[in-house]
């Protein structure tokens, strides 16, 4: 039976590779298009169309948080952010509380604010 393949990512490319898993004595991945490394991302991860630079940069920030696609118990991955609007939402509600980043980005819904505060987490 063969091994199962994952996807790789080039987010300067913008492209995404499905490759054999790491094996423990595999080599770096690099860009066939520009020779940077690869980004390891999973192989639940769905790649956004190249044109389209918001879902980018949204898959930028999430990749750079240490978030990654990995299969869970249950199938998928569980809640990403799929706008820049989400992912600020996400990164204010991190500074405001202190939880780590890559928590944050993974919630699906926000906790609302103490009720002592008429303001909440999403950005304007």
């Amino acid at each position: 039976m063969p091994h199962g393949k994952t996807s790789f990512v080039c987010l300067p490319c913008r492209a995404s590779y499905k490759q054999p898993y790491p094996g423990r004595y595999d080599h770096d991945r690099v860009c066939p298009r520009c020779a940077e490394p690869l980004i390891h991302v999973g192989s639940a991860f769905a790649a956004p169309k190249r044109r389209d630079s918001s879902a980018w940069r949204t898959l930028s920030v999430l990749l750079h948080a240490g978030v990654r696609f990995h299969k869970s118990c249950c199938g998928g991955p569980g809640y990403r952010p799929r706008t820049l609007r989400e992912v600020r939402e996400r990164m204010n509600y991190a500074q405001t509380t202190g939880e780590p980043i890559a928590q944050a980005l993974v919630l699906r819904e926000l906790p609302q604010r103490p009720s002592g505060s008429s303001a909440s987490y999403r950005s304007n």
